[in-house]
This record gives C-alpha cells, structure tokens and sequence, in this order.
C-alpha cells in the first residue's frame, strides 16, 4: 500500500524558514512502515540543524523532527504486523547488526537512521521509517494523554533516562540538573520517581517553578547567584539530605555554554557529570578536575529503543507529566513556531500536530 496526499516543512538551507512540499507517494519497503504523524516534538536539536549550520547526515532539502508518535497506516511484507498499531519512533534507530549493536552499545551505531537527519523527519502528515525497534503504544491511553504528547518520549524522555539509568542514580543519590527545561524537566521528573534528591538550576523563574511542583527539592537561579555560591547551596543541600551516595550526579541538560561552565564547576570527589546537552560553541574547562577529584564525565546520545518501554511506562503511571512541559501547534503554523522556538519566544516543548489526524 503506498500513501498519497501527504505534506511536511523541509529545510532548504539554513536561516531560511521551512518550506511547505508535497511528498511523494509514500511505498514501504519489505521492512519499513509508514507512519500516519499524531505529533512531532521541536528539539533543541533541529533548531541547530536549520540557525547553527549543524549539518545533517542527509543533505537539504530535509523534513526535519525526531520526536514522533502515530499510527502505522501502511507496512512493507515483513512487517505487515504493525499496520494499525500506535507507536513511538526512537529518535535513533540502529541496525542491530553491526559491532557496536552486537556489543550493547547501538546508539553509537554508524548504520543508525535518525528522522529528520539521516532522512526525511516528522514534520510532517506522514513519515516512512524502518520497522525495527518500534516503541508500541497500549491502549487506550490514560485521561488527559493524548497521542500526540507521546511524541516527546522519543527524545526529551527517553534521553534524560538513558542519562540517568547509565548515571545508575538510586535512592542513595543527590541529582543535579543544570538547565530544567524540556529534556531537564523531565530529567527531573525522573530522577525524583527514582527516589533520588533532586537540585535543579535554571536562569528562568518559571521553569524553576515548574520543577518544585513535579519533582525538585532546591531550586538555584543561576542568574543571580556566583560559582561559589552555587557550589555552596548545592552542596549543603546534598549534606542536609542525608544521603548515602559517593559524590554528586550532575546532568547538564541546557545545551548552552553557560549551563556546561556550571555544570563542570560543580564536581566534586567522586562525582559524575552526564552531557545532554548539545551546542555547537567551546568552552573553556580545566580537565584535570576530573583526574584530581576521580570524577567520571560522559555524553549521551539518545537512547536505546529497548529502553523506550520503561520510560513511556513512567508515563502511563502518572510518575512523569508531559503536560505541563509541552503545547501543541499545528503543523501548517511550523514555519512560525519553529522560528518561535529558535528565538525562546516558546518555552515550552512545542509539538506540530497534523489537524486533519484525529489521533
């Protein structure tokens, strides 16, 4: 079955604005689907990839997003078992099959297809994708969760608890997230469900606020406290818990300069420092901390899609909210939220939503 009619916003060069086109009948291959779009979340990802010059794998024009949820309308032959289903397509697919796969490490994978990277994205009504590591969605879904607001778990969820689960934070722990917007104030989310003492630091009072209410124990603005201060407040906080855990877990979770000056600055004996964030810019660090305080720094990239059920069960618990971190646009305003959301005129995590879906 090939699927017709369909539209998305490519990017044709950076700094433009998206382009509306039409897309090509969509066939999958003998194991690929094609998925009928409920929501597509905006990452900090794709905003580098169209005002950064971050170049993607696939070169423009290219239908940006990787947070995707939504139906399989149609299924190549070997995976004609999907048809009908609700899914979650991981932010990163890999193949299974090479090395670094068969060594437990596959989002490291140089075969992995990513949406709208290493092909056409979720922006769009509807997206072709391998069938592979598929994420099912059970149903029905609890109330006040729609389709749609799934979308963010390819990422914004399911990369802060990849973060967390190889961090190994337990009850014992005291969690830091430098930067609490959406993939930060899920993180938070997170890490509290998990038992762990959560500090959260931000520059905005609003997200800050927010995080008290679903997870975060301390709250600091950055913007009006010094390093040393910081230091001082976080690491008071960690003592006044009574928490058993050898050093802190620091998430830098802002993806900018900034935020990964801080987070580096608050290491101490025996702390781990998890890099979520993405910015092109450098930074100037002293890397000998690590060496001198026997600390571990590591980044992370996605998420494994076997992991994907653990944090949509999260969810479908009521342990996580999605609701108040995200609002939903539609796809045909993209080209104007999408500029929205690169100049922070939207603070939330904006999900396009094709109108016509009744997903």
């Amino acid at each position: 079955m090939r699927i017709e009619g369909a539209h998305g916003y490519r990017l044709v060069a950076p700094g433009q604005p998206l382009e509306r086109f039409e897309i090509p009948p969509l066939e999958p291959g003998p194991e690929e689907v094609v998925v009928e779009v409920a929501g597509c979340g905006i990452c900090h990802t794709d905003v580098g990839f169209a005002m950064d010059g971050v170049p993607t794998r696939k070169p423009l024009p290219l239908v940006l997003g990787h947070e995707i949820s939504g139906r399989i309308v149609a299924a190549g032959d070997k995976s004609a078992g999907w048809v009908g289903r609700t899914v979650i397509v991981p932010a990163v697919i890999p193949c299974g099959i090479c090395p670094a796969c068969r060594a437990g490490r596959p989002t490291v994978c140089r075969n992995q297809f990513m949406p709208g990277n290493d092909g056409d994205g979720g922006f769009a009504t509807h997206v072709r994708v391998p069938a592979r590591a598929l994420c099912p969605v059970p149903e029905p879904l609890p109330s006040g969760l729609d389709t749609e607001h799934l979308s963010v778990i390819a990422d914004a969820v399911t990369t802060p608890w990849e973060a967390i689960r190889r961090a190994g934070v337990c009850p014992d722990d005291v969690t830091v997230f430098v930067g609490v917007g959406g993939v930060g104030g899920f993180g938070v989310q997170i890490a509290a469900a998990l038992g762990a003492g959560v500090a959260a630091i931000d520059i905005d009072p609003a997200k800050l606020q927010l995080a008290a209410q679903h997870g975060a124990s301390l709250t600091l603005n950055s913007s009006s406290m010094n390093e040393k201060d910081l230091k001082a407040a976080v690491r008071n906080f960690a003592r006044q818990s009574g928490r058993r855990g050898i050093g802190l877990k620091i998430f830098e979770t802002s993806g900018i300069p900034a935020g990964q000056q801080t987070a580096f600055g608050l290491l101490d004996f025996g702390g781990y420092l998890a890099v979520v964030g993405f910015t092109p810019k450098k930074i100037d660090l002293r890397l000998s901390n690590l060496m001198a305080l026997d600390a571990t720094a590591r980044g992370n990239w996605g998420c494994p899609p076997e992991q994907y059920p653990a944090a949509l069960d999260l969810i479908l618990q009521g342990k996580v909210a999605i609701a108040p971190y995200v609002e939903v646009h539609a796809l045909d305003d993209a080209p104007a939220v999408f500029e929205a959301v690169a100049r922070h005129a939207i603070t939330r995590r904006a999900i396009l939503k094709p109108v016509s879906n009744d997903n």
